[in-house]
């Protein structure tokens, strides 16, 4: 009997290559070197391989590619016989033979399959740890690709893998997933070949490479990775660097800058723009919503703020190929509509968004409209942002700041946050200034405390993350280029595309940095509201000023500033 921990690799090596039953499989030995996936194929499908496994680097990063014959693994281990080295093999003949997802791997050639991941439930308070101890070793597969609900990538059951065995959880434990290198199992058999060996799940090649050993304490910035609680239903964490957090968290707070006096920094919850940025940074499909008809005196009763900042976060939205839709009031309908093609014809926005309305025909209307055929499992748009949007007060009435009931003017797009509050899957967002405004009932109690006429004007109805800006526009360029930020955080973009697929390209940085809002297209989006009429909501003034403050100098400023934090 051998205590294999003493042991160097190449004694290990040695006992695995006399069949010795004394060593079952590699979990748990050798600790501190490298160990790796084995695959042996046909020649003529070697090319393939090798590019499926730089496509698929996190579970499959390449170590070493041996030439037709070679048997030994020089770079990797001395004195080695790839076809001995493993305690256990799997032969496949014509392809048939951890957990298997739904996510696809990036295909080459014949290879085309679905990655496998391990599971390691981590407790709440180390998941910033697990993170971090992980990303040094990328050709160990890395930090993890998903945290959270196993049903996010396709998994129904944690107590039935694939391969090993399931593992216990403990209370206030969260499910963390690695690639897995059983990757490479699922692509041989995917592509169906006459032969094939790979090594058994657990049964590994123990290399004499030292793992690496770079302390997470030492990373910089820019490769120190933070997990956030994005949803709770169904659970979910994101990841970004330390670096890209504290952009964001600095774009936050040059937008609550308070430049009309009002009090609002006594609403400001930290990261709330950080962690709504971060789910939409998730999305597929994101429905906006604004249009506040404080002035009941004109026509049209808008105001200024609030379009300016739907429209910013729509072009980086789909920039960012997100489906994006603006629902508003059937009242103001065509002239929203009118707005949108106007920005598009003026380089606002490079594509039209579509504009529709909600109209509540009936105690279900909320859910067909956000759901296909109302069936809370498809849902249609699973992110809802309302942007200086006039919000349902606990009386039912819409208030503006001055306390006038405007709800005749108002339809009930609330119910449409309420409804998503109860489907799995539907994240909310509310950017406000006062209070008033849809989703901020998330901070309604400071509202009632601290802003005028808090009691009455309040909204009731909270969102998942309510971000406070000192003029909502400005949260809304904040989530443009904060949604900037973590695409070009390449920590952040690898856990989105669960570490599959190539970098970022030119082009498309190129076109996120083009759909960033500026001082010209700000400007020019003013011009185009004005044209239809829409004034600014402190003043009512028909010219370029948002709540009573004018575009130049303090909007302009403030777009200056965030392109310098965000650029």
């Amino acid at each position: 009997m051998w205590q294999s921990e003493s042991l160097s690799p190449s004694a290990l090596r040695s006992i695995i290559r006399l069949q010795s039953r004394d060593i079952k499989n590699t979990s748990g030995i050798a600790a501190g070197y490298q160990q790796a996936n084995v695959v042996i194929l046909h020649k003529d499908l070697a090319d393939d391989f090798e590019e499926f496994c730089r496509a698929n680097s996190s579970p499959l990063p390449l170590l070493y590619r041996t030439k037709c014959g070679e048997w030994s693994c020089g770079p990797l281990a001395t004195g080695t016989d790839i076809r001995e080295d493993c305690p256990e093999y799997c032969v496949f003949e014509n392809g048939i033979l951890m957990k298997k997802t739904s996510v696809a791997c990036i295909r080459a050639g014949q290879f085309n399959c679905p990655m496998v991941v391990t599971m390691r439930p981590v407790p709440e308070d180390k998941l910033d740890a697990a993170a971090q101890s992980t990303h040094v070793i990328p050709l160990a597969h890395g930090a993890p690709v998903h945290i959270g609900d196993p049903k996010l990538l396709g998994i129904q059951d944690l107590s039935q893998p694939d391969y090993g065995d399931p593992v216990k959880q403990c209370t206030g434990d969260v499910p963390v997933f690695w690639a897995c290198g059983i990757t490479g199992v699922e692509a041989v058999q995917s592509c169906k070949p006459s032969l094939a060996f790979t090594h058994s799940p657990g049964c590994m090649f123990i290399t004499d490479q030292k793992a690496e050993t770079i302390s997470p304490r030492t990373l910089e910035p820019a490769q120190c990775p933070l997990s956030f609680c994005i949803s709770q239903n169904p659970q979910h964490y994101s990841i970004a660097s330390k670096r890209a957090v504290q952009q964001i968290r600095a774009i936050e707070e040059l937008v609550v800058e308070d430049p009309g006096s009002r009090g609002i920094r006594a609403l400001f919850l930290q990261d709330e723009l950080l962690k709504a940025s971060l789910s939409l940074s998730h999305s597929s499909s994101v429905l906006i919503t604004t249009g506040f008809p404080t002035h009941y005196m004109h026509n049209p009763p808008e105001e200024t703020d609030g379009p300016p900042g739907a429209i910013a976060m729509a072009a980086m939205l789909q920039a960012l190929r997100k489906e994006v839709v603006i629902v508003t009031d059937e009242r103001a309908l065509e002239m929203n509509q009118h707005i949108v093609r106007d920005a598009v014809k003026k380089g606002v926005i490079k594509t039209a968004v579509p504009v529709i309305s909600f109209q509540s025909n009936g105690p279900d209307s909320a859910l067909h409209f956000l759901c296909r055929d109302g069936d809370p499992t498809k849902p249609r748009f699973d992110h809802l942002v309302a942007i200086e949007r006039s919000g349902r007060a606990t009386d039912g009435n819409y208030y503006n700041m001055r306390g006038v009931n405007i709800k005749h003017l108002v339809d009930p797009i609330d119910d449409l946050f309420t409804t998503a509050g109860n489907i799995a899957g539907i994240t909310t967002t509310g950017i406000g200034d006062g209070g008033n405004e849809l989703g901020m009932g998330k901070v309604k109690a400071a509202v009632k405390a601290y802003m005028p006429n808090g009691n009455l004007i309040a909204c009731d109805v909270s969102a998942d993350f309510a971000i406070t800006a000192g003029v909502s526009n400005w949260g809304g360029y904040a989530v443009a280029c904060a949604l900037y930020v973590l695409n070009l955080c390449p920590i952040h973009w690898r856990y989105l595309h669960r570490g599959l697929g190539p970098s970022l390209t030119p082009d498309q940085l190129s076109l996120w940095t083009a759909c960033l809002p500026t001082v010209a297209k700000e400007e020019e989006m003013l011009h185009i509201l004005v044209k239809y009429g829409v004034r600014s909501g402190k003043t009512a003034n028909l010219g370029l000023e948002v709540d009573g403050l004018t575009f130049h100098p303090y909007h302009s400023d403030i777009i200056q500033r965030l392109r310098n934090l965000t650029l």
